[in-house]
């Protein structure tokens, strides 16, 4: 089932989520969902946050720049090693439209729970590295913008609210 997806600022958006205790059925199709909304939304990562859900959760599919990946889904998802320094620009399903650089660590080694509750280990880089990050900052009740400036971040928060306003006068839009 495809799911809304909340648009910054939403207030949802800047709480920290909660560990999973068990992997369930009920998480297995959490996942599901975000897969399909992601999808939907043509996008490459998802957070659990953004539909509205705050449970550690992210869901990441590189394969159209990194046709080695395959798709992940992360249950409490944990940054255990970061190297390196880069730059890349950077959007966000929940700032849709947007796109500001933002810098982070070039390789990364994130440990989480697969779909049935086994823990895995894994070194991501290139886009996979940036997404792990950029999804695992929305489960900390941070989002991209947040890392650039003020400025920048109050032209952006100006421009969701007014996209969020004219959604709301069209509830059929798609969202």
């Amino acid at each position: 089932m495809v799911r809304d997806i909340l648009i910054w600022p939403d207030p949802i958006l800047k709480q920290k989520a909660k560990p999973v205790t068990k992997v369930d059925d009920s998480i297995r199709a959490l996942v599901k969902d975000m897969f399909e909304t992601m999808y939907a939304a043509d996008g490459v990562g998802l957070a659990a946050p953004q539909v509205g859900v705050l449970q550690r959760v992210i869901v990441l599919d590189t394969t159209p720049r990194q046709p080695d990946a395959k798709p992940l889904a992360m249950i409490n998802p944990e940054l255990i090693a970061l190297e390196g320094e880069t730059t890349y620009t950077e959007g966000c399903l929940s700032i849709p439209g947007e796109s500001e650089d933002v810098d982070r660590a070039a390789v990364v080694t994130v440990k989480y729970l697969d779909v049935d509750g086994n823990e895995q280990t894994l070194r991501c880089d290139e886009l996979l590295a940036i997404a792990v990050q950029h999804e695992t900052d929305h489960l900390n009740g941070t989002v991209f913008v947040d890392h650039v400036s003020t400025l920048k971040r109050e032209f952006i928060r100006k421009r969701m609210k007014r996209l969020k306003a004219s959604r709301e006068q069209t509830p059929s839009a798609s969202r």
